[in-house]
């Protein structure tokens, strides 16, 4: 079996993590929340050779979705969001977007449910339902390739924020502690904002689920 691997373009003014899951054999991607460049993401990946089939979001909150309409027009593709964040990525008020200046929504082609098995792109994957950061958060568990994309639900030594609408501090230290915990320690977690990190070092220094 080829070797899942993961890339990262940091993108924007709030310097969001995109990335993009591949196996260099069948050049073909997925690729996780665009950030606002998804013009940019299409042509980078298609410099190097990779096709981009599927676009996923961990949550809907404006500097994860921007580049939604541009990626998706340029590769013709399908986007995929948690069932739950319907609320937040069809509302520029929940998605934080109007208090920027530049209110934006996004129907995805596809509401995923907490716990479905997918395969895109050759690669398969688990949907992990991660409510805190907003209703609908999300992560993708690729577990051949032992990692995790947690979005803005689990970070490097922190969590996400829950002060916009539809957050909750109560439900993302859940979420973190009786479903990304149960993970294997040694998996490696790819967030939506800052460095990388592992459920091992999470479970062992993170101040807020401790």
């Amino acid at each position: 079996m080829a070797e899942t691997k993961i890339g990262r373009m940091v993108l924007g003014s709030y310097q969001t993590n995109c990335y993009f899951i591949y196996q260099e054999d069948k050049k073909r991607a997925i690729v996780v929340d665009p950030a606002d460049q998804g013009r940019k993401i299409y042509e980078a990946l298609l410099r190097n050779g990779i096709r981009v089939e599927a676009i996923l979001l961990t949550h809907g909150h404006f500097d994860h979705i921007w580049g939604t309409g541009e990626l998706r027009e340029s590769a013709g593709v399908k986007l995929y969001a948690l069932d739950a964040e319907k609320k937040v990525c069809e509302d520029s008020h929940n998605n934080v977007s109007d208090m920027t200046g530049r209110p934006y929504t996004v129907t995805p082609d596809e509401y995923l449910k907490d716990r479905q098995e997918m395969t895109l792109a050759g690669i398969h994957f688990r949907v992990i339902a991660t409510p805190g950061h907003t209703i609908g958060s999300c992560c993708y568990y690729f577990p051949e390739a032992g990692f995790l994309v947690s979005g803005d639900t689990l970070f490097a030594e922190s969590v996400g924020r829950t002060d916009f609408p539809t957050g909750s501090m109560s439900s993302i230290v859940r979420s973190i502690k009786e479903k990304l915990y149960l993970l294997p320690g040694e998996t490696k977690v790819y967030p939506g904002h800052g460095d990388s990190t592992t459920i091992e070092h999470e479970m062992q220094y993170n101040p807020f689920t401790a």
